[in-house]
């Protein structure tokens, strides 16, 4: 019975080596032929000749720099050609070199201001954060040192008399007074 349970499994084994090889051997169906066509496509890149152009080489080896006037370091503009030749008698001034004018800075960011109002402050005595307290008119917004407002603005530090903040799309910081309510608002 041994012999042949090994005999089984050695037929068997023998059939799954010869189905591999003939699968990797024979390949079906067009999925393997079009495999084939965009790979000879990729061979192909679209140049008629692939030799050396030795006529454009020769070309360019025949080429003389010309002089500009133009300094191709600088971006300021060239000086213009002197008009016109001059006289037996006129003296040949040299060429003047443009100055370039040094890059104008761009302009420093500013940081945008609170779209709303900030009218008060609360603290309590037991060492907790301040909290500013602001308004757009209809909603009043309760915010702690360290919060965002509107999504915005990050608090920085709540005194007396002013809060700072920083935008927090661009790091810039600002500050807001304390804006006095009148009897009427």
């Amino acid at each position: 019975m041994k012999q042949r349970a090994q005999l089984a499994l050695f037929l068997i084994l023998a059939a799954v080596a010869g189905a591999v090889w003939y699968v990797t051997l024979h390949p079906r169906g067009p999925e393997v032929s079009a495999a084939a066509g965009e790979i000879a496509a990729v061979d192909k890149l679209g140049v008629d000749n692939p030799q050396l152009h030795w006529w454009k080489i020769a070309s360019a080896r025949k080429t003389t720099y010309e002089y500009s006037r133009r300094n191709i370091f600088s971006a300021a503009a060239a000086v213009p050609a002197p008009q016109g030749r001059p006289g037996k008698g006129a003296a040949v001034q040299p060429p003047l070199h443009a100055v370039p004018q040094p890059p104008v800075p761009p302009p420093a960011p500013v940081v945008a201001p609170l779209p709303v109002k900030f009218f008060g402050y609360a603290s309590a005595p037991s060492r907790s954060p301040h909290r500013a307290f602001f308004t757009d008119g209809e909603q009043v917004y309760v915010v702690g040192e360290g919060e965002l407002l509107l999504g915005r603005f990050r608090i920085v530090r709540i005194e007396i008399n002013r809060v700072e903040y920083e935008e927090v799309a661009t790091g810039l910081r600002g500050s807001a007074i304390l804006e006095e309510q009148s009897p009427g608002s």
